[in-house]
């Protein structure tokens, strides 16, 4: 015969493995309300994407050393100097697809920054024609672009700019060396800002945000380049 304490014993656990399987049960629910709670407390919203605009692309072409006219159609962003440096990345993504017709490693990620700056006035001293042999020295890149968006000068019309190009190191030290090829690159540059922003008249280059003598050892990164000297002569239209 099973003692009377040992019966209270089993009864008293018995309950209390009960009441503590409840209390676990109801503790299980209430979690799960929670978190869908904060589910729907926060509703998963699509990211914003830039709206779909065309651009246009003077590619450079080794064959016959001339920039060709490419149209695309870009998710470009609204503030000048982030369009910029959108379109010239996608540029660069074009030379360095494997079927380049100017093949230069690094793709959209060499372009560090893009500064657009008030353009210096013409025989201020500050500015150097694309055939000048050295320009001003621009030790860093700017801070900021105190240029207002939408400046003009005092006869209403806009006013020149100046494109400054941040490239990273490892596009200048990756780039194939040679006065052709390296000419090539910053003059398609050149035409492509120009083609795309009108204003962007003159364009510096810099390499992790200070002054290089050239690009891999031959085109000049000292000097001013001039957008209009950069336009393609006679080069052909090329579709997407």
């Amino acid at each position: 015969m099973i003692p009377r304490y040992q019966t209270i014993l089993f009864i008293f656990l018995l309950t209390a493995s009960v009441v503590m399987g409840v209390v676990l049960w109801q503790l299980r629910n209430h979690a799960h309300e929670r978190l869908l709670q904060g589910q729907d407390s926060t509703p998963t919203q699509a990211p914003l994407v830039a709206p779909a605009e065309q651009a246009t692309l003077m590619v450079a072409n080794d064959k016959d050393d001339n920039l060709v006219t490419q149209s695309l159609t870009l998710p470009l962003p609204q503030t000048p100097s982030a369009r910029a440096r959108a379109i010239l990345g996608k540029l660069l993504d074009l030379y360095a697809a494997p079927d380049a017709v100017h093949p230069v490693p690094g793709g959209a990620t060499s372009i560090a920054q893009v500064f657009l700056l008030p353009a210096p006035a013409a025989g201020s001293g500050e500015s150097e024609s694309s055939t000048s042999d050295s320009g001003p020295s621009t030790s860093s890149a700017p801070n900021r672009d105190p240029r207002p968006e939408n400046a003009q000068n005092q006869d209403g019309s806009s006013a020149p700019e100046l494109a400054v190009v941040n490239f990273t190191s490892a596009f200048a030290a990756s780039h194939p060396s040679g006065i052709e090829t390296e000419s090539l690159t910053l003059l398609s540059i050149c035409a492509t800002l120009h083609a795309n922003l009108p204003r962007v008249t003159q364009v510096r280059f810099l390499v992790d945000g200070k002054q290089q003598a050239t690009l891999a050892g031959h085109a000049d990164l000292t000097r001013t380049y001039l957008t209009t000297s950069a336009e393609p002569g006679g080069g052909r239209e090329e579709e997407p």
